[in-house]
């Protein structure tokens, strides 16, 4: 299926690694160019060179963090004309309800509601001049269905789920799609670091602590990067456009809920 994106501009946020790389895969495989961002310069222009040379489309990498306005300005600058958006930030990290002070909350909201929800508001305006834009934020399953030990991450995306379930109606009309992708427990970095903590609270090894948490899932496997991009680029396509407001799940069956 041809997604008709070749030669659009895409931002995808935090994708040098991880399931922001596999979006950035997926939309390049589509011939679509990239404006490229995470904190980490070295391995930011490592995976810009890669997608470079495996799909000849025009990358740019923007290194900085796109949590602060500074770093936000600079992404933004390089896409003048974005026609795709991918936000996407780490979680903030675990713990119990005790654990988090007003501070916590607070960067939380920054990174994982406000952010996302200020770079719609600097692209969707020239994206219904043209009549044509997709948005997709990377959010959470916890979304649907909380996980106890991420409250900084349940309060923070539900936030921005709200903000997303009504502009994304606002702006429908014009040609501009709005969408969450909520991934469950996919192989990457966060995942790694997840297990650990469940290896360190249970006394077990990192490979009994994977394979508690992948006995848990349906599919009994971790998803991948690769096939959470496939779904992102499918939702930046010219075939998405009827798709608005959405929270879609990719999580091998964990979240188990008719609606």
């Amino acid at each position: 299926m041809d997604l008709g994106i070749r030669g659009r501009t895409a931002i995808v946020c935090a994708s040098s690694k991880g399931l922001g790389r596999g979006c950035a895969e997926a939309l390049a495989g589509e011939g679509a160019n990239l404006v490229l961002n995470a904190r980490g310069a070295a391995a930011l222009e490592e995976t810009a060179a890669a997608i470079r040379a495996r799909h000849g489309v025009t990358v740019t990498a923007v290194p900085g963090d796109i949590t602060s306005p500074e770093g936000r300005a600079a992404v933004l600058a390089a896409a003048p004309e974005a026609d795709i958006l991918v936000t996407n930030a780490g979680g903030p990290p675990p713990g119990v309800w005790s654990d988090w002070s007003r501070e916590d909350f607070l960067k939380a909201i920054d990174a994982n509601m406000l952010t996302p929800i200020a770079l719609m508001q600097a692209v969707l305006p020239g994206m219904i001049a043209r009549r044509w834009g997709r948005v997709v934020n990377i959010t959470s399953g916890a979304v649907k269905s909380p996980i106890p030990a991420l409250g900084l991450s349940n309060t923070a995306r539900a936030g921005l789920t709200g903000f997303v379930a009504g502009t994304s109606r606002q702006v429908a009309e014009h040609g501009v799609a709005i969408n969450n992708l909520l991934p469950g427990i996919h192989d990457t970095d966060r995942a790694t670091a997840l297990d650990g903590g469940v290896m360190q609270a249970q006394g077990i090894s990192r490979d009994e602590a994977r394979a508690r948490r992948q006995a848990t899932i349906p599919a009994r496997r971790y998803g991948t990067p690769a096939e959470f991009g496939a779904a992102c680029a499918f939702l930046c396509s010219v075939h998405a456009g009827f798709i608005v407001g959405q929270n879609i799940v990719l999580d091998g069956g964990a979240n188990n809920q008719t609606l």
